[in-house]
């Protein structure tokens, strides 16, 4: 399965995602407005005060030559020129805006305001929240742009079509695999109101995935579902064992629904039959994991967040099911209510699963991934970060600037960052900075060059020891290589997790090496020069 986001919106009124479509509401309405002027209209564009990341992002904002409140003029006479660079502008103020956590961390400040890119779910949505403004100023008659906003509506549009046929990969189906349960599921809804431009297919290296059997444009629906078909709390709500479960104190909708489910998939008569026929016996992922895979994992991060994922559902297993088991044993059968059940439930609820469809799995690292969906995504995974535990209260940050003051410090492959130059070395701008401060010295301050490029040496000396240690605790991934053909498939994912974050540790060593060179270059002609 894959990470990517495509180009298509997937219309699905249950509870969850109306809260998802809630925020994202909000979140427009904070971000862009409109104003009718005597030549045409303003688009007002504003960083919203509440945002939790919003000094970081003002600042940012600032450095890119922007307000926290911009108006954009947008004018009936405008050419089709005129009109891209008015996007491109919106554009450079929305991606900023849209930013997540990982991504402002790596925003890379200091290079010049030409960078147009973060990531791709960050320019979808960038886009989108234009897109979806626009839209909404068109549904309005009265409005006297419509040719203007129409010229700017399929300018997005063919923005977003540029960036789906970029980042598109090649798919291949294998035909062998029938999808007749599939099918059936899909004729099921069919039958039940749900609308789909999409057919069911075992994509080769995935499983299986959904195709689209027409052309799609940027805006289509490919899959709408009615209420009545939704997996919600209301059936709890419904069954016969709400009433036992709303008395226990502080218990989520969750896991009331994941009790539901342990219960249901045995139903012979269940509505959802159907769906349940569909799933899989077992799920394969890092809740999975079986001894020999979890030692594979020795020194990686994934171990860990495996490790403290069981330990936290085999704790809430065991203060919660037992109980209700012995004393509703009616309601709640203790054959069907075992740990295996209980783990593959919770492997199940955060499942969501021509050319391939694709949905977006959000801003997750591929250790959470492999922990609760079972996979790798292909390529490179701009959330794929290592976080660092450092002490910030011994660091005084009250002169540092709201880009470079962070609690949390965490490194990705250097591999995705554009400035390998000196001072930089392809390593996230915040955590050089807090090095840079624990010895008393920023990289904008009046201090000779001499001083600062010791300091900048002594910074990345503790970094190359501190990464090396890590590459010595992952071990000798080579040796892992051979026979891995012939390994179980929980073995073979822990090997290819741990390539992953040596391939990471490994281009950290390699920035802080090539940067000592340049350092030590730049220090001896300062010496020679004396």
């Amino acid at each position: 399965m894959e990470g990517a986001l495509r180009l298509f919106n997937l219309r699905l009124n249950c509870e969850g995602l109306r809260q998802i479509e809630n925020r994202m509401l909000w979140f427009l309405c904070s971000l862009c407005k409109a104003m009718e002027t005597n030549d045409g209209c303003v688009i007002v564009i504003e960083l919203n005060k509440d945002d939790p990341l919003f000094n970081k992002k003002k600042s940012l904002l600032h450095n890119r030559g922007f307000k926290t409140k911009e108006y954009i003029p947008l004018n009936r006479s405008e050419c089709h020129e005129s009109i891209s660079d008015t996007l491109e502008k919106m554009l450079q103020i929305a991606r900023i805006i849209s930013l997540n956590e990982v991504e402002l961390y790596f925003s890379e400040v200091d290079v010049s305001s030409s960078v147009k890119f973060y990531s791709v779910k960050n320019e979808v949505e960038a886009l989108n929240s234009i897109l979806s403004l626009v839209k909404n100023m068109l549904s309005n008659e009265k409005h006297m742009e419509m040719d203007v906003l129409r010229d700017l509506q399929n300018e997005i549009g063919f923005k977003l079509q540029e960036v789906g046929d970029k980042f598109s990969r090649q798919t291949s189906f294998d035909r062998s695999y029938s999808c007749d349960k599939e099918k059936c599921l899909v004729q099921w809804g069919e039958n039940n109101g749900l609308k789909t431009r999409l057919e069911i297919a075992y994509v080769k290296g995935a499983g299986r995935g959904a195709i689209v059997t027409e052309d799609l444009k940027v805006g289509d629906v490919a899959l709408e579902v009615p209420v009545s078909i939704i997996i919600s709390e209301e059936l709890v709500y419904k069954s016969d064992m709400y009433n036992v479960l709303e008395k226990i104190d502080g218990i989520s909708s969750e896991t009331m629904l994941l009790l539901w489910s342990m219960k249901e998939k045995h139903n012979c008569s269940s509505k959802f039959k159907m769906y349940f026929d569909t799933l899989p016996e077992n799920f394969n992922t890092g809740l999975s994991f079986g001894v020999d895979a979890i030692m594979a994992l020795d020194g990686t991060l994934l171990l860990e967040e495996i490790m403290q994922a069981k330990e936290h559902l085999r704790t809430q297993y065991d203060e919660l099911v037992p109980q209700l088991c012995k004393n509703h044993p009616d309601i709640f059968p203790p054959t069907l209510y075992t740990w295996e059940e209980f783990l593959w439930a919770c492997e199940l609820w955060p499942c969501r699963a021509g050319e391939q469809c694709f949905l977006s799995y959000g801003n997750l690292s591929s250790s959470h991934l492999t922990t609760f969906y079972g996979f790798l995504p292909e390529g490179d995974n701009p959330y794929d970060v290592i976080p660092l535990d450092i002490d910030i209260d011994q660091v005084d940050c009250v002169e540092a600037s709201p880009l470079s003051n962070w609690s949390n410090h965490m490194v990705r492959g250097t591999w995705l960052s554009k400035n390998h130059d000196m001072f930089y070395y392809g390593l996230p701008s915040p955590l050089l900075d807090y090095l840079r401060r624990a010895r008393g010295a920023m990289l904008h301050t009046e201090t000779c060059l001499q001083a600062k490029l010791k300091i900048e040496i002594e910074v990345l000396e503790d970094l190359q020891s501190t990464f090396s240690s890590m590459m010595e605790n992952l071990g000798d991934t080579d040796a892992d290589v051979v026979n891995r053909e012939n390994l179980n498939w929980d073995v073979m994912l822990a090997l290819e997790f741990k390539d992953r974050q040596s391939k990471i540790i490994s281009s950290i060593l390699n920035s802080c090496d090539a940067g000592l060179k340049l350092l030590e270059n730049e220090l001896s002609k300062c010496t020679m020069s004396d």
